[in-house]
């Protein structure tokens, strides 16, 4: 760790003398991508974040929303979401499981208790071995973190991109419930007031892990970067979620920050300065399960399962109690002030006063002051970037010629690792614990119940790295329009939104270009459906050695309806039912555009991106409505591999499916990954048309059988497959890992 020669004059001004190595080590970590935002916060601004519903918005550990409800007690979610990509990289297990441990403590933080988690994974061409061993990595560690705390993943995207081979991401996002009374921020209230480290004993893993995010990966970073991965505990991690709900159901937090990036002296400085106020801390008095730490080491460990609790002096040793019940360390390490960020270190050490070798005329070493800083300085003081942007080029137009027969495409398309079945993934995680979980992954949105205002709320998360890659504005625009139609398709209305925005190193005109782009793509979209950005994080210097990764907008958005039932993805084997298509405006004028599709990646080719809809609110709002029709069978998102992947998916052994489209251009309606479309199968299409009036256009596509068979045919090609061959299909994860 070094803090570059720019920042160390900023310091030195500021401090009026040169920073002591502690404050050096706290403003470069501090001052890092990671935690200041320094080339992405000039452009943040873009987002709208209010709206009557947004209790918390950004600036916190996570966002906090009120849901509709007609009962007399608010009722509040929290939303939150993170990246741990580079560590990931080094050691996918750790890597993942602290990801999922430092999101739930961001929710317990805000006086909520997790109840779902979302992850969004990307990963390097799936044949591959290392990308393999990075997914499986991954996945476990997801898992054994996630089950063993008990909090369900109900949710998720995993994508197969070369742009990751040498950087993959993971992006984990966590949904929490809480109430007004027991809702609490990152923001100290009151001189005097103690400051108690609960949780974990801190040791010397995780040195460096804001400052080890902020820069490329290196060839060698699997064995040199290795000391700032940190090291899970999900048992401690259970422990102090119970402990934090016993905190608060007596009333004895004041704020809360979680130990995340920066360690201690990310958190209670961050704290403080939220509050306009300073701190005492004796570092000596922290916990520790290493002997001979040093201040520098104590400050910046990101040791895990550890929360900052500002507490009121009266109430510290009911803190330490509730603590011992759950056997978890307590230290009352400073006090809230109104002074100066001050750290204080003896060391445990002693001091010789005369040159007697002997020791024997030794006294106690007087606490040195290791840092001695404003808080508000140390913690927005860092200067923002102003780094030059290059426009992204447009794609050329350029389409296989000739063009694969329809068959052999549909076959490739839908047995491709992007499109293909994530069962593998999900059936690891645990995503009916808790008991809330009412449609479960693999759905277009996961739906869990709140029955503390008796609502559903609709979950949905991913990225589209195709999308982004191939048209960065454009994509990020559909990748919001994806999200929103998959909570509509559950008959959810959308509510609030987190984005975790991952891009290239920063410093290349092209790749902070690209960033830029998907920055104003989400945005624009987000505004257009009314849908509020109230929290999300920024990872950048996604870059190594194979070069930088696509721009990759992770959305998780949130929607919710009445009641905990929602249409299945799945057709019913109802013949006299008809399917539509709503919203697909290329098939009525015959304008496909393929650029971005999975198609083009597997068969080659370029071309433009489909144009988002201009209007997407009022066709989600009508989605929402029409999938809670009495006449609604089945409702689909079309989204990754087009209209061939959203039909294999509808099928199954009971119910077949019986289409027909143009043929002038099949494959180009078959494979189009246009966004905001949906498939209907309905017993009322007249109410379907009624309601998509002047919103969006709506095309029989056929009907259901009750054979298991998918039959496709445009013009002289047909594609037929029965359920049992699309699923061996589609098997391709779970086919090849457990071989």
């Amino acid at each position: 760790m070094s803090l570059a020669e720019s920042d160390r004059e900023l310091v030195t001004d500021e401090l009026g003398r040169e920073p002591t190595p502690a404050e050096a080590a706290l403003f470069e970590n501090l001052w890092s991508e990671h935690c200041a935002y320094r080339s992405s916060r000039p452009l943040l601004s873009a987002f709208e974040s209010e709206g009557e519903q947004v209790v918390v918005g950004p600036g916190d550990d996570a966002a906090v929303v009120a849901l509709p409800t007609d009962g007399d007690e608010a009722v509040y979610v929290t939303l939150g979401i993170e990246s741990h990509n580079h560590p990931s990289y080094v050691d996918p297990f750790d890597g993942a499981a602290t990801g999922v441990g430092g999101i739930v403590r961001d929710t317990l933080s805000m006086g909520a208790y997790p109840i779902a988690l979302a992850d969004s994974l990307h990963f390097g061409p799936f044949d591959r071995e290392h990308s393999r061993y990075l997914l499986e990595g991954v996945v476990e560690g997801i898992s054994h973190y996630g089950n063993c705390i008990g909090v369900p993943t109900v949710a998720g995207s995993v994508d197969f991109h070369p742009g990751y081979e040498g950087n993959p991401l993971v992006n984990v996002a966590c949904v929490g419930l809480t109430t007004e009374e027991r809702l609490v921020t990152a923001e100290a209230q009151e001189p005097g007031n103690k400051l108690v480290l609960v949780g974990n004993a801190t040791g010397r893993d995780g040195l460096g892990g804001a400052s080890f995010a902020s820069e490329d990966l290196a060839e060698d970073a699997e064995t040199e970067d290795r000391p700032a991965v940190q090291v899970g505990d999900p048992y401690a991690e259970k422990l102090l979620i119970e402990a934090n709900e016993a905190l608060l159901d007596e009333g004895l937090v004041e704020s809360a920050r979680d130990l995340g990036a920066a360690g201690l002296g990310g958190a209670s400085s961050e704290l403080v300065a939220k509050g306009g106020l300073g701190a005492r801390i004796e570092l000596d008095r922290v916990h520790q399960r290493e002997p001979n730490m040093s201040a520098l080491e104590i400050l910046l460990a990101e040791s895990q399962e550890r929360m900052c609790y500002e507490v009121r002096p009266e109430n510290v040793e009911r803190v330490r109690e509730i603590a011992e019940t759950f056997d978890l360390g307590c230290s009352v390490i400073g006090e809230v002030t109104e002074g100066n960020y001050v750290c204080t270190f003896e060391g445990g050490e002693t001091q010789r006063t005369s040159d007697d070798a002997s020791g024997e005329r030794s006294e106690p070493r007087e606490p040195e002051v290791v840092v001695d800083v404003d808080a508000e300085f140390l913690g927005e003081g860092a200067p923002m970037n102003d780094l030059p942007a290059a426009e992204p080029a447009e794609p050329d137009v350029d389409r296989p010629d000739p063009a694969p027969a329809l068959a052999a495409a549909f076959e490739t398309v839908v047995s491709s690792p992007n499109t293909a079945s994530k069962e593998w993934v999900y059936r690891q995680y645990d995503h009916e614990v808790g008991v809330r979980t009412s449609v479960r992954p693999g759905d277009d949105a996961a739906l869990v119940a709140i029955r503390e205002a008796e609502r559903g709320l609709a979950i949905s998360a991913g990225a589209a790295p195709n999308w982004t890659d191939a048209a960065p504005y454009a994509g990020a625009k559909a990748v919001v329009v994806e999200n929103a139609t998959n909570l509509a398709a559950k008959g959810a209305t959308p509510l609030a939104a987190v984005d975790c925005l991952n891009g290239g190193n920063p410093e290349k005109p092209d790749v902070y270009g690209g960033f830029e782009a998907i920055v104003d793509g989400l945005a624009e979209a987000c505004a257009a459906l009314s849908v509020p950005v109230v929290g999300g994080n920024v990872s950048l210097y996604n870059d190594s050695a194979a070069g930088p990764i696509p721009p990759t907008p992770t959305v998780a958005m949130v929607g919710t309806k009445a009641g905990y039932d929602a249409p299945p993805l799945a057709a019913a084997p109802e013949p006299e039912a008809d399917l539509l298509l709503v919203g697909d405006r290329a098939l009525a004028d015959g304008a496909f555009r393929l650029g971005g599709s999975e198609y083009l990646a597997r068969v080659g080719g370029s071309d433009r991106f489909p144009r988002p809809p201009a209007e997407p609110k009022a066709f989600v709002e009508a989605v929402a409505a029409v999938a809670d029709a009495d006449g609604t069978l089945a409702t689909h998102d079309v989204s990754h591999g087009g209209l061939a992947v959203a039909l294999a998916e509808m099928v199954t052994p009971e119910a077949g499916l019986s289409v027909s489209l143009p043929a002038d251009d099949p494959a180009g309606a078959l494979f189009h990954e246009a966004p905001g479309r949906v498939l209907i199968q309905t017993t009322d299409p007249g109410e379907v048309r009624g309601a998509f009036d002047g919103v969006a256009p709506v095309r029989t596509l056929g009907t259901a059988t009750e054979d298991g068979m998918l039959s496709i045919a445009a013009g002289e090609e047909t594609v037929e497959a029965d359920a049992a061959t699309i699923r061996d299909l589609r098997s391709v994860l779970e086919r090849e890992l457990d071989s």
